[in-house]
């Protein structure tokens, strides 16, 4: 099996899926930030492009919606600055995740501190051929 395409792609911006937006708007109300967006995949009227950097920027006082780049690396940059704007009480982050539960980013901040649900199957970005290769899950960061 050829592990290298199942972890790695040639671009970092895959739209969510406007179902999963739409499921958890009505379930938990309307974000107003998309902390890594661009104008094509943004899900908020005010979103944050890779120029302005939303690891720079504030979160509070948000509901946000991200869904970051996919990598070893970036992934957990984004997942500790979710779990660092939370921790005010002052900011609610949703996330979509790649269901990867054996990595260091996953034990150190999402397991033990909030909410997550896995999603059945195999979600097809906006703009994808096919599913992704890999388990997705939905995280809440939310403190109290």
């Amino acid at each position: 099996m050829n592990t290298e395409l199942m972890f790695s792609s040639n671009k970092d911006d895959w739209g969510t899926p406007i179902k999963i937006i739409q499921d958890l708007e009505n379930k938990c109300g309307k974000f107003t930030l998309d902390v890594c967006a661009n104008s094509k995949n943004a899900k908020c009227e005010r979103y944050f492009t890779k120029e302005q950097d939303g690891l720079k920027q504030s979160w509070q006082g948000e509901v946000c919606w991200m869904n970051p780049p996919y990598g070893r690396i970036e992934t957990g940059k984004w997942i500790k600055k979710a779990h660092e704007e939370c921790q005010t009480g002052n900011c609610v982050v949703f996330a979509l995740l790649p269901a990867r539960t054996d990595t260091k980013w996953f034990h150190e901040y999402v397991y033990k501190n909030y909410t997550f649900s896995l999603l059945k199957g195999r979600i097809k970005f906006e703009g994808a051929k096919h599913g992704a290769p890999f388990p997705s899950m939905i995280v809440i960061f939310r403190v109290g």
